[in-house]
């Protein structure tokens, strides 16, 4: 199945002992020319790349007071060293978050303080190579900005924002990441990750309401471009076809359906992921931002709900309103924007749903949180929201839950392996290997607690799980979206009842 030893599974996770650059040859492919140009980066490596290097350095520093604070504040004090899942997973010291810091640190010292330029072995300072941009690359791209070592750093040094910075220098100069530059430019002219028109999409979303209709006699809607509805829902274009995502897609629709709410998909923003941000680049990311505030105008509605897609969330949460806001043409009643979670676990409060818990008896769930959500945002009005909302939708839905082991969960939690931009199969080594840590928190539930599947709000999880959890002897559909479970238990009051079935039958 690969060209790599899959990491065994242990009881508990153990600090490896240190492999000096077995990961140096894992990076992904660079992006071509057409693709770095649509972005308005140079095509390929400039000739003076390395004083433009240090000019983005420093007009980063000069933009933002925290990647300042964090190139020099770290004391080396060891607290961040164990935490990275790629560390645990890989054994190379390059993947301990102080080590990956230490990439961009040690050019910043050698030419923007005075110990680097005078004193540079004193200060582990560094001249900047070709060699050291080939660090760059490769170990900036094994960073999924899961900020869990910022959790544990007593300074709150954010790895994820180093890394941010790091990719944008990389393609300022030229050397840009072929996944992510390529996802953005689709997003950018056609609407969505996957460069799906809309003649497409409408097709697909027919198909929906056909097959959910022809599953349960009720006529759910999937509209798309309905101008006037109250409610845009902006979600992962992997929602739309790839299997667990669009079981949760039904899920949403079945939620709007029984709240009898007006809602629309937009064609032009057709896409919730954001992935501007695992590169670092505001306007990138302002780009993509700006389409759903105009999908917004265009249609006229009163609310935004995304659906499930962790990093988007943490985009909409944290940076919407300054991306792309103000968004006083909405509904001021309603958060800005929503998640589909907070939108589900309100009627749920008010008891406007009703499930049938037997229909997921066959599964005992656990609950992943994804690194975005449970790190970089909330949910609801009170703190933690966004451990509890998506585990009260779980219990709501469900009658077997265990949680994974409180280390592994929560702010703690581990990353999946495949986000920040490392969702590709040219990295697959990393994100199985950088999968270790979930997949033993997973096993200790599967083996004490008799665990099925996992659980899900987040895309690029879902898509990881699917694709690791056979390396580890797991199905590849234990992984499961939150709203799939939803959407297997609700209830839809305009159901045909099982009387009017019978009454049928006896009349034919």
């Amino acid at each position: 199945m690969a060209d790599f030893e899959t990491p065994e599974l242990r009881e508990y996770p153990i600090i490896p002992k240190l492999k000096e650059g077995v990961m140096a040859h894992s990076k992904p492919y660079v992006a071509k020319v057409q693709f770095q140009e649509a972005l308005g980066f140079p095509g390929e490596l400039v000739d003076n790349w390395e004083e433009k290097a240090l000019e983005k350095l420093d007009d980063l520093r000069g933009r933002y007071r925290s990647l300042q604070v964090y190139l020099d504040s770290c004391v080396k004090c060891g607290a961040c060293t164990d935490k990275c899942h790629y560390y645990l997973g890989t054994s190379d010291p390059k993947n301990m978050p102080v080590a990956r810091q230490d990439l961009l640190r040690q050019v910043y010292r050698r030419y923007r303080t005075f110990a680097g330029k005078y004193f540079p072995r004193l200060v582990g300072a560094k001249d900047l190579t070709r060699d050291v941009l080939d660090d760059w690359y490769s170990y900036f791209h094994q960073c999924s900005q899961c900020r869990r070592c910022s959790v544990f750093c007593p300074y709150g040094i954010d790895t994820a924002e180093i890394s941010m910075a790091a990719r944008e220098i990389m393609d300022t100069i030229g050397v840009g990441q072929k996944y992510c530059n390529e996802i953005i430019g689709k997003a950018a002219t056609i609407g969505n990750n996957l460069g799906l028109p809309e003649p497409a999409l409408a097709d697909t979303l027919e198909g929906l309401e056909e097959e959910v209709e022809e599953d349960t006699g009720v006529p759910v809607k999937f509209p798309l471009d309905q101008k006037g509805s109250e409610i845009l829902l902006v979600t992962p274009s992997a929602d739309f076809f790839a299997e667990p995502h669009v079981d949760g897609l039904i899920g949403y629709a079945k939620v709007f359906h029984e709240a009898g709410v007006s809602w629309t998909m937009s064609s032009y923003a057709s896409e919730a992921a954001n992935f501007g941000m695992f590169i670092g680049s505001y306007e990138n990311m302002r780009s993509l931002s700006l389409r759903i505030r105009k999908a917004a105008e265009d249609l006229g509605v009163k609310r935004i709900v995304f659906g499930e897609c962790g990093h988007a969330w943490r985009v909409a949460y944290s940076f919407l309103n300054t991306l792309a806001g103000p968004f006083d043409f909405l509904d001021p009643n309603y958060p800005v924007p929503q998640h589909i979670c907070e939108f589900t676990y309100d009627l749920i409060q008010k008891d406007k749903l009703k499930f049938d818990k037997s229909e997921n008896d066959h599964m005992t769930l656990t609950f992943h949180d994804s690194c975005n959500v449970a790190r970089a945002s909330r949910m609801g009005d009170k703190a933690g929201g966004q451990f509890d909302i998506p585990r009260a939708i779980i219990r709501a839905a469900c009658n077997n839950f265990v949680d994974m082991p409180a280390d592994a969960i929560g702010e703690a939690t581990f990353c999946c392996g495949g986000g920040g931009g490392l969702l590709t199969d040219d990295l697959m080594e990393l994100r199985v290997k950088g999968a270790q840590p979930r997949m033993e928190a997973y096993k200790r539930v599967v083996e004490d607690n008799g665990v099925t599947n996992v659980a899900a709000i987040c895309a690029i999880c879902k898509s990881q799980f699917t694709k690791v959890l056979p390396y580890y002897g797991f199905g590849m559909t234990d992984i499961v979206s939150v709203h799939q479970l939803v959407s297997e238990a609700l209830v839809l009051s305009d159901a045909p009842s099982d009387d009017n079935d019978s009454d049928t039958e006896a009349e034919a």
